[in-house]
């Protein structure tokens, strides 16, 4: 008797998924099939792997090789951070970037003409008007930097935070003030969402246009389009409260903004929006090239499957 073939892997779409979830204490690995956290007294928790875009492990979390497999096999990815989410040590890359991708950003970055055009892009997306003409790309990053101080200030005083200025360690946590560790909590979890989403349309989040020279350039660029709209006010209504366990309540204020937002159905389609803006040609994939880590054999299209 023929024993039933499985199904083919048919990855969610990033734009389907919920945005991120944090593990901080517990064993994960693939019991029975199922990706599960086990913890400290034997219980199981079983998490939706496929349906996740980015999962944040803490300290206190050790992973399976078997679990590692299975997230990058459904296109989860697994971003090793520091307490609350202010320190990224490592993450994974499911799926496999596309080359001819990675080239079309790299050839924008290396333009200094359409690198231009994608950072005015960047501006007047972020503060919905078009940027000063006749500005290279160090002033228009200055020009930013005063407008975002401007923008703190203006958020403290309507949620009634005392805000001196943005500022924290990220070695000794507990020493920041309450606004600060609101924001770096809130900032983190809009962070790894849109690694999750660069990855997934198959970039580089390193090659980056206003930011550069640090592993998530790409990730801070394309998340300034969004916090401003998104975590930044949720930080401050959190700090406003002053609750026991700030951190926790940014994090679930988040994920119900990020929904509310729809902000996954957004973000890949705003990266490519910046970067058509630099006016060049998109290189096309070799004849040779290696098949995506993930096919889609069934045609589905969207450009929210890794690959």
């Amino acid at each position: 008797m023929t024993l039933p073939i499985l199904p083919p892997l048919k990855p969610l779409p990033i734009k389907d998924r919920i945005s991120v979830v944090y593990v901080e204490r517990g064993n994960l690995d693939v019991i029975d099939g199922a990706f599960v956290v086990v913890d400290a007294t034997g219980v199981r928790t079983h998490i939706p792997i496929g349906m996740v875009a980015c999962l944040m492990l803490e300290p206190g979390a050790r992973v399976s090789h078997a679990a590692v497999v299975l997230a990058a096999r459904v296109g989860c990815l697994l971003v090793w951070i520091g307490e609350a989410g202010v320190r990224l040590y490592a993450a994974g890359q499911p799926g496999g970037a596309r080359s001819d991708r990675l080239l079309y950003q790299a050839k924008l970055a290396l333009d200094d003409s359409a690198r231009l055009k994608v950072v005015r892009k960047m501006y007047a997306l972020r503060f919905k008007e078009e940027p000063p003409e006749r500005r290279s790309v160090e002033q228009l990053r200055g020009i930013e930097g005063v407008r975002v101080r401007k923008m703190y200030e203006l958020l403290a005083r309507q949620y009634g935070v005392e805000w001196k200025r943005r500022n924290y360690d990220h070695t000794e946590w507990e020493s920041g003030d309450l606004p600060n560790r609101c924001l770096s909590s809130a900032t983190a979890c809009i962070y790894g969402i849109c690694e999750a989403a660069i990855l997934a349309a198959g970039y580089a989040p390193a090659v980056g246009f206003i930011h550069t020279g640090k592993p998530q350039s790409f990730v801070y660029d394309i998340a300034d389009i969004f916090k401003f709209e998104t975590v930044v006010p949720v930080a401050f209504r959190i700090a406003a409260k002053k609750p026991r366990d700030p951190e926790r309540e940014v994090r679930l204020a988040c994920r119900d903004a990020f929904r509310q937002s729809k902000l996954l159905d957004k973000i890949i389609p705003t990266i490519e929006e910046v970067l058509a803006a630099g006016e060049l040609e998109r290189p096309k994939a070799h004849e040779e090239a290696v098949e995506i880590a993930i096919p889609n054999k069934d045609g589905l299209g969207d450009p929210g499957l890794r690959g």
